[in-house]
């Protein structure tokens, strides 16, 4: 016993007295070849020849817009890279860890096989302790194979998310890479695939928002590798965005046997906390440290943020207050111009971080897991996320199902104290109840206590997700949140602005595609900005206050062009709020309008769709967005009056005529209260270029890798951009630097060219740094205009033998704009239901229920003649009842004609009106307490809106049976009734 004791006591001796973990940045001195060589794998093999670059880097990348996604190149590609170990990690482990590859790669250290992974999507490492050479030179070699046909070698089952429609196929080595060098005594990786690990995971509850408290909780994975017991002790301090420590606290106390693994936990209520919160990205560094005989000998720091979340009652609550999703579906892609998806980390919060800008609340990533890098940007800048695993478009079976499964569970170990993700999504169309199961066990099993909701697309009627919601249609439900999933699809380049203004694309003009009709993919900036106003009102107007039932909002697909599925002109999709440059289009300012807010607008704005500088004789419609009550328009100080107000946020000035000056757009409440204003100049002559460098926080890094983006103007004598400028820009680069270029309509796009047209007065290029430092001069200069000169300057990045402290994210800030969740309510109750208790029909009076079960896959209908096409609602009490709201089959493509009355006294004889879903009757307030509902007349079919996609697929229409040639039919998915106010 002695013995023993002796012998642990010694092994406790031989340990470090300090944590001594180290993570690398393992990015740099990659060599690439495109072409498939067996003989890269061996450690002597000269790659002397090879093209150097620094990861994160598709082999692929100058592919990227300038090809169709179906045409992106595919095939074989090595890596290699030759690196050294610090003298101080002898002895200890050595991790390595990708945060993802395209698709598929074999991986090899000094020679020797060390694994395999395959699904293209989720993060995963592997431990090289047992071949790492310790004393000298190390090679890691990796065989990527991202051909569109690979299928899992053990199964032969090809990946359900290798699509050719949205997994744009950017291959190699496109995510980042750390090396880890722990003590053998250590927190696991939360790399589950090929480690079988999960890592830290810290959550919170006990949430008291108004007194800033909640209870914080850290659990780690530890693992003792060493040859004898260690005794040891878990330890946590919490330090707030300053770096100064709010909270130190103790946990368990265990002995691990070797090769033993425990979950060790700590918690404690903590005070004065900051939540984080959309446009408020607070995020705190959670240090859990491992101490053996009370002294540290690993520590883990995890950035994280605390937020409450709840969703009930048909909505999401968000630190208490009621949130109604408006935002993006966005490839998870998230790509640039000849790139791809691998930006340095400061342009990924740039492009999130505009999501933010156009009050946007929460990005949908689309069919795939984003990277890392992504779900961290999200953390910082304040952009909730819902965050998908791996799927196409449909539920699966065998092997595919399984494959899905592994995903989700990798995701969500990997990513799950990130606070920004708040919704998991298990489908991009419903799975069976069954597969939701399934789904939801692997989210309460590894992250039980993050407060997020798991569901997927459409699961209407389904008892065990937790959210849903269908892509281009309205639902509501009183239960678990409903929000619009893609609910805009239409297209429109920035280069068009509206009919008016050079190069005078009309509106809807295009080829057809599939030989479908595609004008709606081929809209200009006006026509696009008025739909998404009129998609975006169908859901605020069932908005939390207006009912029981409401709607939870919705996400535009998407935000930035993307080099994926597209139906319009172009071989990209054009749907973005910006394009693929991140210059904004005219949907991002009327999203900016509607969406300040949780609910309702909290902070008034008003925009004029378009430009003030047309050729003499122009005469057009002038069109405002606004969040205000009235708007009036001026032009050169002369009132036009107030505009024409429809879809809640528009307002129509018919016929302006044009003239040289300014127009002013005034926004007033209904009492005639100033509230907001805005203004547009006709700009002089184009005379001169402009170029700057786009504000980034940190400085231009001579990695290899970082990125600037600088913005070309043409401008007038003033120095106002000219909105209707189309030059072509003639670039010339030097210093230590390569062009990358930017994009425009074009041959190929402009792809890498160093001459390419401004659009709107506008464009930009990116530039990489090399790895030499100094200074970089861009010229640029087009016929007639005075050039433009910058200087940019590269810093200094601090390798050695391969490795790297200097971490990706370093020092990016976090976005704190728009504070706390504000503590007073988000809306306001604008209309008050009665509930239903049962209904009485014309025929088929046993499924009248249906009608009014807050279940949108049901529907009651009657026999399809017109003397019984009527239905009579019984009401809880007595009411004087003032609005009935429905949700009617063929919603989009009939017109009902309609008689309402309220205990025998009509209130309503009218025709509805095609919608995204639900339409509601402002009748005459009458007191009753029955509602009878019926057929006037046969009704009218409104084909032309019926919106069938370019594939020749009619969307949804309703309920699956179709009655739309049935002209005595009435038949309801749901029907509310309100009283007057």
């Amino acid at each position: 016993m002695l013995k023993r004791t002796l012998t642990i006591l010694l092994a406790i001796a031989c340990l470090p007295t300090h944590a001594q973990r180290s993570t690398y940045n393992f990015n740099s001195n990659w060599k690439v070849f495109v072409g498939d060589d067996s003989t890269a794998k061996e450690t002597a093999f000269n790659d002397a020849s090879w093209k150097t670059v620094t990861l994160p880097r598709a082999w692929n990348e100058d592919d990227a817009f300038k090809k169709d996604i179906r045409d992106l190149t595919t095939g074989i590609a090595w890596y290699r890279k030759h690196f050294r170990l610090p003298a101080t990690a002898k002895g200890k482990k050595v991790f390595v860890e990708f945060e993802g590859i395209r698709q598929a790669g074999d991986f090899y250290l000094n020679g020797k096989y060390i694994g395999l992974h395959e699904n293209g999507v989720t993060a995963f490492g592997f431990d090289l302790s047992g071949l790492v050479n310790y004393d000298g030179e190390n090679v890691l070699a990796v065989r990527i194979d991202n051909s569109w046909d690979y299928h899992e070698r053990a199964t032969k089952t090809k990946y359900q998310w290798e699509d050719k429609n949205f997994n744009a196929n950017y291959g190699g080595i496109c995510k980042n890479v750390f090396l880890h060098i722990t003590n053998r005594v250590y927190q696991t990786l939360p790399l589950y695939t090929t480690l079988g690990t999960t890592g830290v995971y810290v959550y919170a509850d006990q949430f008291n928002i108004k007194g800033r408290t909640a209870t914080i909780h850290a659990e780690a994975e530890v693992k003792n590798e060493d040859n004898t017991p260690q005794a040891i002790q878990f330890e946590v301090t919490i330090n707030n965005l300053q770096g100064k420590p709010v909270k130190t606290f103790a946990g368990d106390k265990t002995t691990l046997a070797p090769g033993e693994v425990k979950i060790v936990k700590a918690a404690s209520m903590v005070n004065n906390l900051n939540f984080w919160s959309w446009g408020y990205g607070y995020l705190y560094t959670v240090q859990t440290t491992v101490k053996v005989n009370g002294k540290p000998v690993d520590m883990v720091s995890t950035r994280t943020g605390f937020r409450k979340t709840e969703f009930k009652n048909g909505m999401i609550y968000l630190n208490d207050r009621v949130m109604m999703v408006h935002g993006y579906a966005q490839r998870t892609s998230n790509e640039w111009p000849a790139i791809g998806m691998s930006v340095p980390a400061w342009l990924s919060d740039y492009s999130n971080h505009l999501m933010v800008e156009s009050n946007g609340n929460l990005v949908r990533w689309m069919h795939i897991t984003p990277w890392k890098q992504d779900i961290e940007s999200c953390d910082r800048v304040g952009l909730l996320q819902s965050m998908p695993a791996g799927d196409a478009e449909k539920d699966v079976t065998g092997v595919r199902w399984e494959q899905r499964k592994a995903a989700m569970r990798d995701a969500i170990i990997y990513n799950r104290n990130n606070p920004s993700i708040i919704f998991y999504e298990s489908g991009n169309e419903s799975i069976s109840e069954e597969h939701m199961q399934e789904m939801k066990a692997i989210r309460d099993q590894y992250d039980p206590h993050g407060g997020r909701a798991i569901g997927s697309r459409e699961m209407l009627d389904s008892k065990v997700a937790e959210y849903g919601g269908e892509m281009l249609y309205t639902n509501k439900s009183a239960h678990i949140p409903m929000w619009a999933m893609e609910y805009s699809r239409d297209e429109g380049a920035r280069k068009f602005w509206d009919d008016y203004t050079p190069p005078y694309h009309k509106d809807g003009d295009g080829p057809l595609h599939n030989g479908q009709n595609a004008a709606v993919y081929n809209r200009n900036m006006e026509s696009h900005a008025i739909e998404n106003v009129k998609r975006w009102y169908e859901f605020w107007n069932e908005r939390p206050g207006t009912g029981k039932r409401v709607s939870a909002g919705g996400v535009n697909i998407v935000f930035s062009e993307t080099n994926t599925h597209h139906r319009g002109a172009e071989n990209y999709r054009r749907s973005g709020e910006v394009d693929a440059m991140r210059i904004k289009k005219q949907n991002f300012y009327a999203h900016q309008v509607m969406w300040d807010g949780w609910v309702n607008p909290e902070k008034y704005r008003v925009h004029i769709i378009g430009h003030w500088n047309y050729a003499t004789g122009v005469k057009k419609d002038i069109y405002v967005i606004s969040s205000a009550a009235k708007v009036e328009l001026r032009v050169n100080n002369k009132s036009l009056g107030y505009g024409q107000k429809s879809d809640g946020f528009l307002f129509t000035f018919k016929d302006v005529t044009w003239q040289p000056g300014t127009i002013t757009a005034i926004g007033f409440d209904e009492k005639g209260k100033q509230l907001c204003t805005t203004q547009i100049n006709t700009v002089g002559e184009p005379v001169a270029l402009r170029l700057t460098n786009v504000a980034r926080p940190t400085s231009f890094i001579a990695n290899g890798h970082d990125l600037s983006l600088v913005e070309v103007e043409v401008i007038d004598a003033k120095g106002n951009r000219c909105p209707t400028a189309l030059n072509m820009i003639n670039f010339t680069l030097d210093g230590p630097a390569e062009w990358r270029g930017g994009m425009a309509q074009g041959p190929g796009n402009y792809i890498l060219a160093k001459s390419l047209p401004v659009e709107n007065g506008v464009n930009r290029v990116l530039v990489r740094s090399t790895t030499t430092t100094g200074k970089i001069t861009i010229k640029a200069a087009a016929d007639g205009l005075q050039p433009a000169v910058i200087t940019l300057t590269s810093t200094p990045f601090i390798e050695k033998d391969g490795l790297s402290t200097m971490l990706p994210s370093a020092s990016l800030p976090s976005r704190l704009e728009r504070g706390p969740t504000p503590l007073t309510p988000s809306y306001t109750i604008t209309r008050t239901p009665v509930a239903i208790t049962k209904a009485t029909a014309g025929a088929h009076s046993d499924s009248a229920f249906a009608s009014y079960d807050d279940n949108e896959l049901s529907d009651w209908v009657n026999d399809g003649n017109l003397g019984t096409a009527w239905i009579e609602y019984e009401l809880e009490r007595e009411a004087t009842i003032s609005e009935v709201t429905f949700k009617l089959n063929n919603f989009r493509s009939r017109a009902y004609p309609l008689i309402i009355s309220v205990d025998g006294k009509e209130i309503f004889s009218g025709t509805t009106k095609p919608t995204l879903g639900y339409y509601t009757i402002f009748c005459k307030a009458q007191k009753g307490r029955k509602v009878k509902i019926q057929l006037a007349t046969v009704t009218k079919d409104e084909g032309g809106n019926a919106m069938v996609e370019v594939s020749g697929k009619k969307l949804d229409d309703g309920v699956v049976r179709d009655d739309s040639k049935a002209k005595g039919t009435l038949s309801i998915i749901e029907a509310e009734i309100y009283e007057d106010r």
